[in-house]
């Protein structure tokens, strides 16, 4: 079993980066694979509705989102992160998980259909609330079991080293990770006594 994090930030090994790296380092502790995904400084344009997804199999601009997509067709689970910029999770994240969402669906493929997800979030200070609402919005609209912590999966700093002082927010990273294990753990046990997953509705 593996587990994709996306770390949405133009900071290699920022907040957003710490919180993916304690999820990471809890997750092998659990037996389940993972890598962190770095979108960077990639200019990631926004969906323009053209629906040629629905034609190609793909996204018709052909970069970063549909090499994504192909790589994230191996994961069993995903967490996506990002920082907050004025207020919500930054645009670049935000254009890339439309067209990525988008562009997999009307492209016939589905690919993250009943596989569990997660939003994480990081700021100095206000802002994460929404930002990890508008990252959910895609896995809902994706048929994607949302796993939670104890707590909202938020951590606070101006940079990585202030994010490593903020130990509820580690906590709650560590936590993410434990149920997103136990989750796919029970997935996989489910499937192999024989209970199937449910079929899509026509």
């Amino acid at each position: 079993m593996k587990v994709l994090l996306i770390n949405g930030s133009p900071n290699r090994e920022g907040c957003t980066y710490t919180a993916l790296k304690q999820i990471q380092d809890t997750l092998k502790k659990e037996n389940i694979d993972s890598e962190i995904y770095r979108i960077g400084h990639k200019d990631i344009r926004g969906c323009i509705d053209c629906r040629k997804c629905s034609e190609l199999e793909k996204c018709v601009f052909d970069d970063e989102v549909n090499s994504f997509v192909e790589k994230a067709e191996e994961y069993d689970g995903y967490i996506f992160g990002g920082p907050v910029y004025y207020g919500t999770v930054n645009p670049t994240l935000t254009n890339f998980m439309t067209r990525v969402f988008f562009s997999s669906f009307f492209g016939g493929k589905k690919i993250f259909r009943l596989k569990p997800a997660a939003a994480v979030a990081s700021a100095r200070r206000a802002g994460t609330m929404t930002a990890i609402d508008t990252i959910n919005r895609f896995f809902t609209w994706a048929e994607m079991p949302i796993i939670s912590s104890n707590y909202w999966n938020v951590i606070y700093g101006t940079n990585a080293s202030e994010a490593l002082q903020d130990k509820e927010g580690l906590r709650t990273m560590t936590t993410l990770a434990k149920n997103m294990a136990w989750f796919l753990k029970i997935k996989e046990l489910s499937i192999k006594e024989g209970i199937e997953l449910p079929t899509p509705t026509k």
